[in-house]
């Protein structure tokens, strides 16, 4: 059995031979990349049939950890507008907004205790209540309490696809605890023999946020204004230097999503999935500096590295867990198949 520990310079390969009475552990150091420039080739292909015999374990361990809720839903302060509930507020941001009379305002249940919180009546439009609450946020971030500020926003509604009850700034969406959405690339190689190599891309160190870890060719944040399949075209251009014409060819494939909770805000993700079919021949490269290098990976390594390391940004794990179900990498013959499947899709949609 071969196990595979990929680091930045080396392959480290442990061959493990099985005598009649111990284990007998040999060491070696093989060549697995080819380089080229920002270009990671891995060169050490599977051993045949050893995804189907693949524990789930590690999988289902990858995706309680985009799932963890630290504070229970009830913990989280109704976020009310037009009679909708579009988010849950932590009770230290609900204090915060209640600064701001002029914009935000408590509400008790009339057949209960429980509060909730919402917009003034007299922010009648979503137009309305994206200018007053973009003041707000404004003010909040130069306190200190809101940071990573992206000027971009992000669309509140209880479906996609509604009309927009207002925009907020993207690094206050997760303190609103409103759905957000994004879309996930799964580039990938089809080889001669059957086999498919993933295109994985290395976050830059100087990321804010998962600097360093592993990640999709291209993905992103759905903001207001643009199609899912024009932010894959976007992002791809942007992230990996995909042209246009290519990028199109990306097929919305599904959704996951996921919902997790600290003591400062209840997170509700849905990403949108995608396959894109690459050429052998084409090699991506960083473009907007959020990239540091682009690997191609035989399936059986990603699959591996998912299942016993947190080495991949977090959310990616469920987006290639799905692409491997999807591709027929995991099977229903797998104990825990079906509960796997089911868990990629445990947040609201």
């Amino acid at each position: 059995m071969l196990l595979q520990h990929l680091c930045p310079q080396t392959l480290t390969a442990c061959v493990l031979k099985r005598g009649t009475s111990k284990i007998v552990l040999k060491r070696k150091t093989v060549q697995p990349f080819h380089r080229t420039g920002l270009f990671v080739k891995a060169a050490l292909n599977p051993p045949a049939g050893t995804m189907a015999a693949r524990s789930l374990e590690g999988f289902l361990d990858r995706v309680e950890e985009c799932n963890r809720m630290e504070e229970p839903r009830s913990e989280f302060v109704p976020f009310v507008v037009a009679g909708c509930t579009v988010g849950y507020l932590s009770s230290s941001f609900a204090r915060e907004l209640e600064r701001f009379q002029e914009v935000f305002f408590v509400l008790v249940k009339s057949d209960s205790d429980q509060v909730a919180m919402g917009l003034c009546e007299a922010l009648a439009t979503p137009e309305e209540r994206t200018a007053a609450v973009a003041v707000a946020m404004d003010i909040l971030r130069q306190e200190g309490v809101i940071s990573g500020w992206r000027n971009e926003l992000y669309p509140v509604m209880d479906r996609f696809g509604d009309e927009p009850a207002f925009l907020v700034e993207r690094a206050a969406a997760a303190s609103f605890g409103v759905k957000t959405y994004g879309v996930h690339v799964n580039g990938y190689v089809e080889l001669s023999d059957g086999s498919v190599e993933l295109w994985v891309a290395r976050r830059s160190k100087q990321k804010p946020t998962w600097p360093g870890k592993l990640d999709h060719i291209a993905a992103g944040g759905q903001p207001y204004g643009i199609s899912p399949q024009d932010n894959v075209t976007k992002e791809c251009e942007e992230e990996a230097s995909i042209p246009p014409n290519l990028a199109k060819r990306a097929q919305p494939v599904g959704v996951v999503s996921y919902e997790y909770s600290t003591a400062a805000h209840l997170k509700r993700d849905v990403l949108f999935c995608y396959d894109l079919k690459l050429p052998q021949d084409f090699t991506p490269s960083p473009s907007d500096g959020e990239v540091e290098s682009f690997m191609r990976m035989p399936l059986e390594n990603v699959a591996e590295i998912i299942s016993t390391s947190q080495d991949f940004k977090t959310n990616c794990n469920l987006v290639i867990i799905d692409f491997m179900i999807r591709h027929g990498y995991i099977s229903p013959e797998q104990p825990r198949y079906l509960q796997l499947v089911k868990a990629l899709r445990n947040g609201d949609w």
